[in-house]
């Protein structure tokens, strides 16, 4: 079996993360005090308690989002007597990519922490100046998506998140063009998300100088692991190749079907969603039919898979 270790982005985050991981697994427990410590501020008690509109302020859900993620990585390590075997690939879902650039060890988790707070900061400034929207769109193909964007105006694919499945992002009023656009095209769903930063799209250009220091200041390393690029769906092998990709993914689509299809093509048949609920595991089942996905991101996921390894 070839593995490859995925992890989940934002909007994953909920009131009760990891909770049971730090109360079982004193791995679980040492990456939560950590990030804690790094951070200056209890996140950990965040993530048990909320309230929920702190927790999903994109300065507090992204360092979250990435100690929840090496926390359930920590716990499942600690639940095999450190004998899980490296995956062949890693790959996360837009934020997501930072907790695999920390589990490929390309990135020290303090560093981790603090470089998402920091894009954190620099998405939520760009969205004060340039407040923008998203919509998730279902039953539309790719090709029509993006004719239905260019006729909006400023808007654009934000994540190619499963067939027929795309989440749209831009000024609000072009947003709102194309929901009407998807629905003329027989779109089976057309929403505007509860959102105000418009991710992965050109307002959030500001975010990129801003994010830049911080970006060129974190040490990295070669990965052990290759990792697969959110903006290429291509492998990423050296810092320099990081660095680009962080800056280059704050306005590029995440290409996460073509990541998806990538691995499953280089022989995976198993993903293993490493982190906050279950997005990627339903994501993943429909890109990869001939593999399969396990969440491991709570105490009963984990003592799932460990029974179903050992049988």
């Amino acid at each position: 079996m070839t593995t490859a270790w995925v992890f989940p982005g934002q909007g994953s985050q909920y009131v009760g993360m990891a909770r049971d991981l730090s109360e079982k697994f004193s791995s679980a427990r040492l990456v939560l005090d950590a990030a804690d410590s790094v951070l200056g501020f209890a996140l950990s008690k965040l993530m048990f308690d909320g309230p929920e509109t702190e927790l999903t302020d994109t300065i507090n859900a992204q360092p979250a989002l990435l100690a929840h993620s090496i926390a359930a990585l920590a716990a499942l390590q600690q639940a095999t007597n450190n004998a899980l075997p490296e995956p062949a690939l890693c790959a996360g879902h837009s934020m997501g990519e930072y907790s695999a650039f920390v589990a490929a060890g390309a990135l020290d988790f303090a560093d981790g922490i603090k470089l998402v707070r920091a894009r954190g900061e620099a998405m939520k400034r760009a969205g004060a100046v340039r407040p923008g929207a998203m919509a998730a769109i279902l039953g539309v193909d790719d090709a029509t998506i993006q004719q239905i964007c260019n006729d909006a105006g400023a808007v654009q694919v934000a994540n190619f998140n499963a067939p027929g499945q795309i989440v749209i992002s831009g000024e609000k009023e072009a947003i709102e063009r194309a929901v009407e656009g998807a629905k003329k095209a027989g779109a089976k769903r057309a929403i505007v998300l509860a959102v105000s930063i418009a991710a992965h799209s050109e307002l959030m250009r500001p975010a990129i100088e801003d994010f830049r220091a911080a970006v060129m200041m974190t040490p990295l390393r070669a990965p052990r692991v290759p990792v697969i690029s959110n903006v290429t769906a291509q492998l990423m092998n050296e810092p320099n190749e990081l660095r680009q990709e962080m800056l280059a993914q704050l306005t590029s689509s995440v290409q996460w079907v073509k990541s998806v299809e990538w691995m499953e093509a280089q022989g995976v048949t198993e993903f293993l969603e490493l982190g906050a609920k279950d997005v990627l595991t339903g994501l993943n089942k429909r890109i990869a039919k001939m593999a399969t996905t396990k969440p491991i991101g709570t105490v009963e996921q984990i003592e799932k898979y460990i029974a179903g390894a050992a049988t």
